[in-house]
């Protein structure tokens, strides 16, 4: 422990004298803004992150219908797209998105996989590899509201339409389109829709999205967006009003985005009575119930019905459709509106899907309105089928199965939540708050990410959530930079895509949320930015302006670091020094010197020489002694308390009262930023009395020297540890050099025979292998009857 002259210490303290204050920069500043890298503002999108005056998107309207081949699993349709342009430019052609010719053999996507084969592969990859799948859209005509062909010309997943005279702008046009293709089977071909064959009954189960030709985006920032799609990079679609008439075997059942225009042609009187009694229920009325469903599997019934939805303002469109479905629904008010949650599952969903997916769409919508804008759809939609999870308006595909036996894992069980929870939310981002995937992934997947773990953490308390905490991204941010990419990278060049686009930027928000900005203040931002965005095309500079502009919040370096850069957070206590000011008073201070010197440890050397030397040579030979024999360095002589009166003599009364203030501690830390990524230091304090404080520093601490710098603390107690980051709110990837003095680890290993792991049984299988005979006859499937 050190000791300073008291005025000293005030004078760099207040004053940061050079000996405290660093400005050598290492490297890039990492606060320098961001202006340079964001695109210049302008009339569309202005500097504080809102549209501008001049702001501008187009539409495009539909009217589709579509006959779906239960017998060969394929479908054929016909639309009429009109397409208003309210863009300042002429535009001599139109691109068309042909998203199901990715299953074309020659596609790209094909083209571009890679893989390894494996000594042992399994019989799927291998059908995988080999598939003879004829797929991609098969168009049969476009033609113009004359009827007349129009020239088209396709390259992959994009086809361009030429018009006969260039759309100028405030113009409209009209043009039909004709097609067909085979629908994929997901446990073959994958993707993002197909159908689940049940080879029990005899029965599938259709998920449908991507089912017909779709319009490109065109807008202010970057003209067409047609970049091929490849697989990741999802969908940039216009928006829109839809009606869209399907057409499926008389017994199946259809959901779709939207709301049923025709519920007397194709619903029962039982149906519709349901229907209404769903209206003012406070949990899940069923419209179908399991037994119907079960009943329904056999019938087989002939002809068909067509089924006819309507949606406005919406950007695309998708349906499902199956004779096996289990059909339940729950109306809410979302800010006064009514919006009817509802679910479409198959038995083999339940126990789990009729106690929690209908909950759960409620749930989700309530707390994402509450995050960012309200809810203004007439219906919300999960559909329980072959797609583990996928999005659209109104509508999307979840995953999450139980066992045969209708027992499930806790893993099954969270993980259908927060896929339901996930997926319902896209409808705020990207189907309202509507951002360009194909391009930027994490403008979607990232937000969404984050509000879903706001909404997990609001369905249970300590739910498990799997992204958000930043203790859980701290792994991926540690590795290799090789094997990263940063987040503002196109979707599909990203490297460990999960992590990449749905995993850092969550946490990033979470942590801006928790640790940079504090509650209100990122709540009134996020809040603002989908309040502006809603219904419109925002762009990452979009974001980033409005939760500055919206905040006060210098947030440039965090952009930069988090978003533009692979660096990860390592900040390293290297080391403390303590201090306490001296009182200037040599009776005080010299008596503490002097228990100082009389607990210090007396050197080896000292030790072993008062055994192997009995007697020094002045030992022996007092006459070789004088003064300093007897002197006692730290004994107080009176020009000693002379000096110190005269010293007092020349302080104020405050300074003489400071003066004499021993009580304060002062440590000097020694912070080193290992990782390279700016952050906030949280300092945990634990007093010599066992209680604790916490100081948070701002990132700003490291505006002058990103690399290493020193921070003076000042404490009534002293301290006895100091710990950096004790909640994990940074994403610290090394816990090991964050402790003064420094603490072993947590850790632990465990031995093991080598031996095959086996399936073993869930938890609910165990206790239902225990129950007794009546304890099984009183367990019933939530679902099973109305």
């Amino acid at each position: 422990m050190r000791r300073l002259l008291f005025a000293g210490l005030v004078l760099a303290v207040a004053g940061q004298a050079p000996a405290i204050a660093q400005t050598t920069n290492s490297g890039t500043d990492k606060f320098a803004q961001l202006e340079t890298m964001l695109p210049t503002p302008n009339s569309y999108r202005t500097a504080s992150g809102a549209p501008g005056t001049d702001y501008w998107q187009q539409r495009a309207d539909y009217d589709i219908k579509v006959t779906l081949d239960d017998a060969k699993q394929a479908l054929t349709g016909r639309e009429t797209i009109t397409y208003t342009n309210l863009s300042p430019d002429a535009l001599p052609y139109l691109w068309v998105q042909l998203d199901q010719n990715i299953y074309e053999k020659n596609s790209i996507a094909n083209a571009t996989q890679v893989g390894q084969l494996q000594d042992k592969m399994t019989f799927q990859a291998v059908d995988g590899m080999m598939s003879g799948f004829d797929g991609g859209f098969k168009i049969e005509s476009v033609t113009g509201k004359d009827g007349r062909a129009l020239h088209t010309v396709t390259n992959n997943t994009m086809m361009r339409i030429d018009l006969p005279t260039p759309l100028l702008p405030r113009q409209a046009v009209s043009f039909q389109v004709k097609w067909h293709y085979n629908i994929t089977d997901q446990y073959k071909q994958g993707g993002r829709s197909g159908f689940e064959y049940f080879e029990a009954d005899k029965n599938y189960l259709y998920e449908m999205a991507q089912f017909y030709p779709r319009m490109a985006v065109y807008s202010d920032n970057q003209g067409w967006q047609h970049k091929q799609f490849l697989g990741n990079g999802e969908f940039t679609l216009p928006f829109g009003d839809y009606k869209v008439s399907i057409t499926a075997p008389a017994d199946h059942i259809v959901g779709a985005t939207g709301t049923l225009q025709n519920a007397a042609q194709v619903l029962t009187g039982t149906q519709q009575k349901r229907w209404e009694q769903a209206k003012s229920a406070t949990k899940p009325v069923l419209i179908v119930s399991q037994d119907e469903a079960v009943k329904n599997e056999s019938s087989r019934a002939t002809g068909t019905k067509t089924w006819t939805f309507a949606a406005k303002n919406v950007r695309d469109f998708a349906w499902a459709s199956s004779r096996k479905f289990i059909w339940d629904a729950m109306q809410i008010k979302q800010d006064g509106k009514p919006v009817m949650c509802m679910s479409y599952y198959p038995k083999e969903g339940n126990p789990l899907w009729g106690q929690y997916s209908t909950q759960v769409v409620a749930h989700t919508i309530k707390t994402y309105s509450k995050y960012t804008i309200p809810y203004a759809y007439p219906v919300a939609i999960s559909v329980h089928g072959p797609v583990g999870g996928m999005e659209y308006p109104m509508l999307c595909f979840n995953g999450g199965r139980p066992e045969k036996d209708g027992t499930y894992s806790q893993q099954v069980k969270y993980g259908m939540i927060s896929v339901i929870i996930h997926e319902v939310g896209h409808n705020f981002f990207p189907m309202i708050i509507n951002s360009d995937e194909r391009q930027w992934t994490w403008m979607d997947e990232g937000l969404n990410s984050f509000v879903q773990f706001l909404t997990e953490q609001e369905w249970e308390r300590n739910y498990p959530s799997r992204r958000g905490e930043p203790r859980n991204i701290a792994a991926y941010m540690a590795t290799a930079d090789n094997l990263q990419s940063p987040i503002m990278i196109n979707s599909e060049s990203a490297l460990q895509f999960g992590n990449n686009a749905y995993g850092k930027p969550a946490t990033a928000l979470n942590i801006l949320r928790e640790t940079v900005m504090g509650r209100e203040l990122f709540d009134y931002a996020f809040k603002t930015y989908a309040q502006r965005w809603a219904y419109k095309h925002p762009t990452p500079a979009d974001l980033f302006r409005t939760m500055e502009d919206a905040s006060a919040v210098d947030l440039d370096w965090f952009w930069r670091g988090w978003f533009y850069t692979t660096e990860h957070t390592d900040i390293a206590l290297e080391s403390v020094k303590s201090y306490n000011a001296s009182t200037r008073n040599p009776q005080v201070e010299n008596a503490r010197l002097q228990q100082q010197k009389a607990a210090a440890p007396q050197s080896i050397t000292a030790q072993r020489n008062a055994t192997d030397i009995p007697k020094t040579l002045v030992d022996e030979k007092p006459e070789l002694k004088d003064f300093y024999n007897n002197y006692d360095p730290l004994a107080v002589t009176p020009a000693d308390q002379q000096r110190y009166t005269a010293m007092l003599g020349t302080l104020t009364p405050e300074q003489q009262q400071r003066l004499g203030d021993s009580q304060s501690n002062f440590y000097e830390l020694s912070l080193r930023n290992v990782g390279g990524l700016v952050m906030p230091v949280i300092v945990q304090m634990t007093f010599a009395d066992n209680t604790q404080e916490i100081q948070t520093i701002p990132a700003e601490i490291w505006r002058k020297n990103n690399a290493q710098v020193t921070k003076v603390i000042v404490t009534k107690k002293p301290v006895i540890s100091f710990v950096i980051d004790p909640f994990q709110q940074t994403a610290d990837t090394d816990l090991s050099n964050n402790a003064f003095p420094r603490q072993p680890a947590a850790s632990r290993f465990e031995l093991f025979e080598q031996q095959r792991p086996q399936a073993q049984p869930n938890p609910m299988q165990q206790l239902k292998a225990t129950a007794s005979p009546m304890q099984k006859l009183e367990q019933k499937p939530v679902g099973s009857g109305q």
